[in-house]
Protein backbone atom coordinates (compact mmCIF):
# COMPACT_ATOMS: atom_id res chain seq x y z
CA UNK A 1 0.00 0.00 0.00
CA UNK A 2 1.46 3.34 -0.81
CA UNK A 3 0.49 6.25 1.64
CA UNK A 4 1.89 9.50 1.28
CA UNK A 5 4.41 8.48 -1.11
CA UNK A 6 5.80 6.01 1.36
CA UNK A 7 5.23 2.27 0.61
CA UNK A 8 3.84 -0.11 3.72
CA UNK A 9 3.94 -3.99 3.29
CA UNK A 10 3.97 -6.95 5.62
CA UNK A 11 7.56 -7.89 6.50
CA UNK A 12 8.20 -10.99 5.62
CA UNK A 13 11.37 -13.32 6.59
CA UNK A 14 13.31 -12.30 3.35
CA UNK A 15 13.31 -8.69 4.79
CA UNK A 16 15.06 -9.64 8.24
CA UNK A 17 18.60 -8.97 7.42
CA UNK A 18 17.97 -5.62 5.85
CA UNK A 19 16.13 -4.62 8.50
CA UNK A 20 18.43 -6.02 11.05
CA UNK A 21 21.50 -4.02 9.42
CA UNK A 22 18.52 -0.68 9.75
CA UNK A 23 17.95 -1.49 13.48
CA UNK A 24 20.98 -1.76 14.74
CA UNK A 25 21.95 1.24 12.88
CA UNK A 26 19.51 3.06 15.02
CA UNK A 27 19.62 1.83 18.47
CA UNK A 28 23.54 2.35 18.04
CA UNK A 29 23.23 5.71 17.20
CA UNK A 30 21.01 5.99 20.21
CA UNK A 31 23.68 3.93 22.16
CA UNK A 32 26.47 6.73 20.89
CA UNK A 33 24.67 9.97 21.74
CA UNK A 34 23.13 9.12 24.90
CA UNK A 35 24.74 6.80 26.52
CA UNK A 36 28.24 7.06 24.68
CA UNK A 37 28.73 3.69 24.44
CA UNK A 38 29.89 2.21 20.77
CA UNK A 39 26.64 0.07 20.42
CA UNK A 40 23.57 -1.29 22.13
CA UNK A 41 20.00 -2.35 22.33
CA UNK A 42 16.54 -5.02 22.71
CA UNK A 43 18.29 -8.57 22.90
CA UNK A 44 18.58 -9.52 19.48
CA UNK A 45 18.71 -6.01 18.16
CA UNK A 46 21.65 -6.76 16.02
CA UNK A 47 21.05 -10.24 14.17
CA UNK A 48 17.63 -10.79 13.21
CA UNK A 49 16.29 -12.19 16.25
CA UNK A 50 14.30 -9.29 17.53
CA UNK A 51 12.67 -8.92 14.36
CA UNK A 52 12.12 -12.66 13.85
CA UNK A 53 10.33 -12.30 17.51
CA UNK A 54 8.05 -9.48 17.77
CA UNK A 55 8.20 -8.70 14.09
CA UNK A 56 6.56 -12.22 12.54
CA UNK A 57 5.41 -13.16 15.54
CA UNK A 58 1.80 -14.75 15.40
CA UNK A 59 0.13 -11.97 17.44
CA UNK A 60 1.75 -8.90 15.86
CA UNK A 61 1.10 -6.76 12.42
CA UNK A 62 4.75 -5.74 11.18
CA UNK A 63 4.94 -3.55 7.84
CA UNK A 64 8.41 -2.61 5.99
CA UNK A 65 8.97 0.85 4.85
CA UNK A 66 9.87 1.65 1.69
CA UNK A 67 11.34 4.80 -0.04
CA UNK A 68 11.76 4.55 -4.15
CA UNK A 69 12.15 0.68 -3.79
CA UNK A 70 14.11 1.09 -0.81
CA UNK A 71 13.06 -0.30 2.74
CA UNK A 72 14.23 2.29 5.16
CA UNK A 73 12.54 0.70 8.37
CA UNK A 74 9.60 -1.11 9.89
CA UNK A 75 6.60 -0.60 12.27
CA UNK A 76 5.35 -3.52 15.18
CA UNK A 77 1.99 -3.21 16.03
CA UNK A 78 -0.35 -5.44 18.54
CA UNK A 79 -3.90 -4.87 17.55
CA UNK A 80 -6.14 -5.91 20.37
CA UNK A 81 -10.52 -6.78 19.95
CA UNK A 82 -10.59 -3.97 22.65
CA UNK A 83 -9.54 -1.59 21.16
CA UNK A 84 -6.36 -0.75 23.34
CA UNK A 85 -3.32 -1.53 20.85
CA UNK A 86 0.46 -1.50 21.16
CA UNK A 87 2.84 -0.01 19.35
CA UNK A 88 5.82 -2.43 19.80
CA UNK A 89 8.28 -0.57 17.41
CA UNK A 90 9.02 2.06 14.81
CA UNK A 91 12.21 2.85 13.37
CA UNK A 92 13.50 4.94 10.44
CA UNK A 93 16.94 4.57 9.11
CA UNK A 94 18.89 6.71 10.36
CA UNK A 95 20.76 7.75 7.06
CA UNK A 96 17.33 9.46 6.26
CA UNK A 97 15.91 10.86 9.41
CA UNK A 98 14.20 14.07 10.09
CA UNK A 99 12.05 13.95 6.69
CA UNK A 100 9.07 13.46 8.15
CA UNK A 101 8.96 9.43 7.22
CA UNK A 102 8.76 9.00 10.89
CA UNK A 103 5.62 11.08 11.12
CA UNK A 104 3.87 9.99 7.86
CA UNK A 105 4.24 6.18 9.38
CA UNK A 106 2.62 6.91 12.29
CA UNK A 107 -0.21 8.23 10.21
CA UNK A 108 -0.30 4.99 8.78
CA UNK A 109 -0.79 2.82 11.55
CA UNK A 110 -3.78 5.45 13.06
CA UNK A 111 -5.47 5.40 9.46
CA UNK A 112 -5.00 1.50 9.33
CA UNK A 113 -6.73 0.92 12.59
CA UNK A 114 -9.12 3.88 13.14
CA UNK A 115 -11.20 1.71 15.87
CA UNK A 116 -8.33 2.24 18.06
CA UNK A 117 -9.01 3.70 21.65
CA UNK A 118 -5.74 4.29 23.24
CA UNK A 119 -2.43 3.20 21.78
CA UNK A 120 0.60 2.52 24.10
CA UNK A 121 4.34 1.90 23.87
CA UNK A 122 7.26 2.29 25.44
CA UNK A 123 10.38 3.56 24.81
CA UNK A 124 14.02 3.99 26.43
CA UNK A 125 14.82 6.60 28.92
CA UNK A 126 17.81 8.00 27.50
CA UNK A 127 16.67 7.91 24.16
CA UNK A 128 15.01 11.50 23.61
CA UNK A 129 14.39 11.88 20.22
CA UNK A 130 12.27 8.74 20.67
CA UNK A 131 10.31 10.87 23.18
CA UNK A 132 10.39 13.96 21.10
CA UNK A 133 8.87 11.92 18.55
CA UNK A 134 5.93 9.91 20.18
CA UNK A 135 5.61 13.43 22.28
CA UNK A 136 5.36 16.05 20.10
CA UNK A 137 5.16 14.35 16.67
CA UNK A 138 2.57 11.58 17.04
CA UNK A 139 0.19 13.02 20.66
CA UNK A 140 1.85 10.75 23.16
CA UNK A 141 1.49 11.49 26.83
CA UNK A 142 4.24 10.04 29.32
CA UNK A 143 2.02 7.79 31.68
CA UNK A 144 5.07 6.19 33.62
CA UNK A 145 9.13 6.29 33.86
CA UNK A 146 9.98 2.90 34.84
CA UNK A 147 13.86 2.23 36.68
CA UNK A 148 14.24 6.18 36.36
CA UNK A 149 17.22 6.20 38.61
CA UNK A 150 18.99 3.38 36.42
CA UNK A 151 20.19 5.01 32.85
CA UNK A 152 20.46 1.56 31.18
CA UNK A 153 17.05 -0.01 32.20
CA UNK A 154 14.62 3.65 32.97
CA UNK A 155 12.02 3.30 29.94
CA UNK A 156 9.32 5.73 29.45
CA UNK A 157 5.35 3.85 28.75
CA UNK A 158 3.35 6.01 26.58
CA UNK A 159 -0.31 6.70 26.04
CA UNK A 160 -2.47 8.34 23.28
CA UNK A 161 -5.88 8.32 23.37
CA UNK A 162 -7.67 8.74 20.16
Amino acid sequence: MVYRGIQFELMQESDIDELTQIMKREFDKDTQEFLNEPSGGPDGYDNGDFLRKFGLNDNSTAYKIIKDNVIIGAIIVWIKSNGINYLGNIFVDSLIQDKGIGSIAWSFIEDTYPETIIWRTETPGFSKRNHNFYINKCGFNLIEIKDPKNKYEESYILEKRM
